[in-house]
């Protein structure tokens, strides 16, 4: 039996890139996030317990912390105890928590307690790393980054948008390929649509908006 011949991916021409990106901004035009926050501080909290958890379930526990504690001082005065009992329905609450009194600490006495629009500051502080302090620089600051979880690295890599083995290497492509009208709202379009469209186990193509444009490559 003769194989089938390897499937031949079609370039990721800068006009089908911009196309796939005008059909998500029609599909969306104002794009946010699904974390519940009023300020930087509390998209930082929301964040930080969203590793390894899904937003609903954050969205869940800081309807409950933060009429309680919604500023840096307030969650150091909780403690990681304190602050364990409101989070403690989330996955790794407790290294979560013992992180967030840390980077409360911390940013009292370095920062009078503001969330700092600096990567380096950011990265600085317990429990947050690249991902994390790209969301806050766009959402929080409205820096045109692009944060690469799960989602985003295999909605990149289906659609050619951006191919690569790490979620850097998907980032650093983005970044530096994606139109610059675009790059505010990258994030969100393609975190969306890989959550409720192309999904890992069963992408829904027949209500896919960039399906003429998708390659559907394998991962």
């Amino acid at each position: 039996m003769s194989k089938a011949p390897a499937r031949r991916y079609k370039p990721m021409t800068t006009r089908r890139r911009r196309a796939i990106f005008e059909r998500l901004r029609a599909a969306n035009p104002h794009p946010q996030t699904e974390l519940e926050y009023a300020s930087p501080f509390e998209l930082l909290v929301a964040v930080v317990l969203s590793a390894q958890a899904t937003d609903r379930s954050v969205n869940a526990a800081t309807r409950k912390l933060f009429p309680v504690a919604h500023t840096p001082a307030a969650i150091l005065a909780l403690g990681v105890d304190g602050l364990s009992g409101y989070i403690r329905t989330i996955g790794l609450f407790r290294t979560k928590a013992r992180h967030l009194v840390e980077t409360s600490r911390l940013l009292l006495e370095r920062h009078g307690g503001a969330v700092p629009r600096d990567r380096t500051a950011l990265e600085a502080l317990p429990g947050v790393g690249r991902k994390t302090a790209n969301v806050i620089l766009n959402t929080a600051f409205g820096e045109p980054t692009i944060a690469v979880d799960t989602h985003i690295f295999r909605v990149a890599n289906r659609t050619g948008l951006a191919v690569g083995r790490t979620p850097r290497e998907v980032e650093d492509i983005l970044v530096a390929t994606t139109p610059q009208e675009f790059r505010r709202d990258a994030h969100h379009w393609l975190i969306l649509h890989g959550r409720y469209v192309c999904t890992a186990r069963k992408p829904d193509c027949a209500h896919c908006v960039i399906r003429r444009y998708c390659d559907l490559r394998g991962i």
